[in-house]
């Protein structure tokens, strides 16, 4: 065996833990060997309650850290201010969110919002921005819920251009829409974006165009061989979408049961599966479809959308069905996130 390409052995005391590990003492933010919590003051516990939906806790935590001079660094006062933004705009506290975001200079990309312009508490740090993205996404988002699409266009960056995208078609501005996702898709062929394209060709009226776009879906997912389910999915799901305008609802249920085989916890297509059921009069399996995916996955399942699909069959389905829905709401109230909107069960 050729010796000649091996290390020199490392000291007793020098080994690569253990170098790690002071270099994590002296620079935690740029260090993987430490847990989130060394990045910044009980980090792992509001992403533990962010992906529980305890937002109010969250404002909580954030008001006490605040209000004990918990945080020491300018990093960290950025992280909280970015859970406590998101956490008001999902309880829907948007002037309240709006006054926070006031707290901030306009330009985030401003020399203080820099590590390099703070070399006594970040010596070893390299020079960058310590701005995290959900912060730059909600400055973009929360004017275009406040209804200031000009502000909003402003202040989305290309690297949240996505979100651009999606919100256009909410607001019905499919050309502008349009225009975002053919300049994306010259400079990048993703799966995804050309779904969507044909998601808005769709609403815009341009159904050739809607299946030009997933044919080229289809094209670009059996070309890579991918072994990806959410790809093979995405196929089948835009597949789905064509047979429902052309309403060959069986066609539709084949493709999202396929779906589900892949992914019991693809959401799309069993809301999908349902709603196609309902069309074929078979409303019994339809409640099935959807009570069933409550029961095994509620934290997946559980969204405004599949509640109000949910009452529509009851409603049609059962004569009392107000008792139905107040026990579905009892439910609710014990398994949902802060943010659901408990008015969706129509009681």
């Amino acid at each position: 065996m050729d010796m000649t390409e091996s290390p020199p052995p490392q000291p007793a005391n020098s080994s690569p833990i253990t170098t790690a590990a002071a270099d994590a003492a002296d620079d935690p933010l740029s260090s993987p060997y430490v847990s989130l919590n060394s990045h910044c003051h009980e980090l792992s516990t509001l992403q533990d309650l962010a992906c529980r939906g305890a937002w109010r806790t969250i404002l909580d935590k954030v008001a006490r850290s605040r209000s004990l001079s918990l945080l020491s660094k300018p990093h960290e006062h950025l992280i909280y201010l970015t859970f406590n933004l998101l956490s008001l705009i999902k309880l829907r506290r948007y002037s309240d969110a709006q006054q926070e975001l006031q707290t901030l200079d306009d330009d985030l990309d401003s020399k203080q919002y820099l590590f390099e312009s703070y070399p006594d508490h970040y010596p070893n740090q390299k020079a960058g921005s310590m701005v995290p993205f959900a912060l730059r996404w909600l400055h973009a988002h929360l004017p275009l819920t406040l209804g200031d699409r000009q502000l909003s266009s402003i202040a989305f960056t290309p690297s949240c251009i996505s979100s651009a995208i999606k919100s256009c078609p909410k607001i019905k501005e499919f050309k502008v829409c349009l225009a975002l996702l053919k300049a994306e898709i010259s400079k990048n062929e993703d799966p995804l974006l050309v779904s969507q394209l044909g998601y808005v060709q769709m609403q815009y009226g341009d159904l050739d165009g809607a299946k030009r776009s997933f044919e080229a879906v289809e094209k670009m997912v059996v070309g890579s061989e991918s072994g990806d389910v959410r790809l093979k999915n995405l196929v089948s799901r835009n597949k789905a979408l064509m047979y429902l305008v052309e309403k060959d609802y069986i066609s539709a249920v084949r493709e999202y049961e396929e779906c589900m085989e892949r992914d019991e916890l693809d959401f799309v297509a069993i809301n999908n599966k349902a709603i196609c059921l309902m069309y074929l009069r078979d409303l019994s399996d339809s409640i099935k479809v959807l009570e069933s995916a409550l029961e095994r996955v509620p934290t997946v399942a559980l969204n405004e959308t599949l509640v109000v699909n949910l009452c529509s069959m009851y409603e049609l389905a059962y004569v009392n069905h107000a008792d139905v829905k107040k026990t579905l709401s009892t439910w609710i109230a014990r398994v949902a996130p802060d943010d659901f909107d408990t008015s969706c069960t129509r009681i």
